[in-house]
Formats: structure tokens, sequence, C-alpha cells
């Protein structure tokens, strides 16, 4: 399970840095693809795998922009022995990603987002949209 929050840059080839505390859970083969918002996910395989699963068990007509929203732009990758990998230049348009940047833990799965795009995020969350969101859900 992934959770934290982790603050790199991306060098000059686009390949981002891996903390060690992540790269165990994430296996030898993983996934990244556009998250929802303006983040990447990076699945473990078998977390990948479920999500897929999940995708295709909806209709053509239900899921067809969905499906294309994430299948089009996903993405097997791997580390390399420094521990990195390399972000597509899709990827990162697609996330505003230029320099820095904030791996956050999802339980199942990563998102990377450029840290503007972080900081935006987490002032929109504030305590009390949380609390509000919470009381909707019954917790």
């Amino acid at each position: 399970m992934f959770f934290g929050e982790y603050r790199h840059a991306i060098d000059a080839k686009g390949r981002l840095f891996i903390p060690v505390k992540l790269r165990a859970e994430l296996g030898e083969r993983f996934w990244v693809c556009k998250g929802l918002g303006k983040c990447l996910q990076v699945f473990t395989d078998q977390s990948w795998n479920d999500f897929c699963a999940r995708l295709d068990t909806l209709s053509v007509a239900q899921a067809r922009h969905i499906k294309l929203y994430f299948y089009s732009g996903a993405n097997e990758t791997q580390l390399d022995a420094q521990g990195r990998i390399a972000l597509t230049p899709q990827h990162r348009e697609f996330a505003s990603i230029e320099r820095n940047v904030v791996i956050v833990g999802n339980r199942t799965h990563l998102e990377i987002w450029s840290e503007s795009e972080w900081d935006s995020e987490q002032s929109y969350l504030g305590s009390e949209e949380i609390t509000r969101e919470l009381e909707r859900l019954g917790f």
C-alpha cells in the first residue's frame, strides 16, 4: 500500500527518482497513466490488472471514453539502475510537469503531480471540504 508525500525534481531527460521506500511495493514492472485531475497515476502490475478488469466490466456504450482516457496514455515501465522512471513527454505535458514534482501515496496507487498543481489541489482540499464530503458519504 502506498502512503506519504515525496518531493523530487525530474532531470533534463524527464526521469524521476522514485524513493526507496516505494520501490519494493511497485515491483519490477508497473504502469503509468493519466489520472484524475492534472496528475499521473502509477499502478503496480497487479493493481493495474485489477483496475482494467473493473473498467472492462462496463459496456462499450457506458465506458468508451473512460477506457480511451486511461488506456490510450498507459505506459508500462520499470525502474532504471538508479531507481528512476522516464516520464513520457505526453505524460509530462498532461500533468504540467516541468521540474518539481510531488509523488503522493493514494493507498492502491501513486499519483505524480507537478508541484504547483499539487499545491493548488491542497489549497482546494481544506479540512472543511473533507469534513463535508465525509459527512455526505456517511462517515
